[in-house]
């Protein structure tokens, strides 16, 4: 009976120191990816996701105001900002390997990989007013002007940052869902199916890709414009690391399917709003 009770004790304790080690491996790896947001400054890019929350009516034919004070409610709650980072690092900690966050946090942890990043994370909570644009615009018209060879080397890094085939296709289904969805939830009365939408959506295909080409060199030129062309050169390196590469693939996959979601979820809550006017 005693060795029968020890040998039931053992177990327990084997159990219980098991449950413990995956346990704190687990936390391991969840502390890891959350050094991974923090230091990269994707945790920030994350908020800026409800930045795009303005387009989200106009998609659909109407205005943010015209929905008043409940429109920045809505916003506020379905863009939540730790919600959002919870689904980044669920995502991430199941899909990035150890490798990948390792890679990346070694070189954003550097002196510019953290200047980078602060500058980034500037740039990235800027309201859509056209400054970025606009001076953007104005730092690349100066650069072209004297053929400098900062305008290569940008070039460069927007296509070390992402491919641009992948982002056409990630800000179509980003629409494609949320019309979907207002049409489900009974906001729009949507006179196409889902083939003949993805259909429509390539007709503009050349347009957007232009507009997104000519926004992701504006925006470029106004975030590194404090930078050298050395700096700039560098962090192209590092962008087109194997490593970084994959980490950036998934990080932008997870940004879109995280607005994608959001915007569905706001699809779903304007069933319940009408559009009005504050008195």
């Amino acid at each position: 009976m005693f060795l029968h009770g020890f040998a039931r004790l053992t177990l327990m304790s084997a159990v219980l120191l098991l449950t413990s080690v995956v346990a704190a491996q687990a936390q391991v790896a969840r502390d890891r990816v959350e050094t991974f947001l923090e230091i990269t400054g994707f945790d920030v890019a994350l908020e800026s996701i409800r930045l795009s929350a303005d387009a989200a009516p106009q998609m659909l034919g109407v205005e943010a105001d015209d929905f008043g004070s409940e429109w920045q409610r809505l916003v506020g709650e379905v863009f939540e900002t730790e919600l959002m980072h919870e689904m980044a690092a669920d995502v991430i900690e199941r899909a990035m390997t150890p490798e990948q966050l390792d890679h990346a946090v070694a070189f954003y942890s550097s002196d510019l990989g953290q200047r980078l990043v602060a500058a980034e994370n500037r740039s990235h909570l800027i309201d859509e007013d056209g400054l970025k644009t606009e001076s953007g615009g104005a730092i690349l018209e100066g650069l072209r002007g004297i053929d400098s060879p900062r305008v290569d080397l940008l070039e460069r890094l927007n296509a070390a940052s992402g491919s641009e085939d992948a982002t056409v296709r990630a800000i179509q289904e980003v629409q494609i869902r949320f019309l979907l969805a207002a049409a489900g939830a009974g906001v729009i009365d949507l006179t196409m199916d889902e083939p003949d939408l993805r259909e429509a959506m390539t007709e503009g295909e050349e347009e957007l890709r232009e507009n997104l080409r000519r926004g992701a060199m504006e925006g470029a030129a106004y975030t590194y414009q404090a930078f050298s062309d050395p700096e700039v050169e560098a962090y192209a390196e590092a962008l087109e690391h194997p490593l970084m590469q994959e980490a950036y693939a998934l990080m932008n996959a997870v940004q879109y399917e995280i607005m994608a979601n959001r915007f569905e979820a706001v699809a779903d809550r304007l069933r319940q709003m009408q559009p009005s006017q504050d008195l």
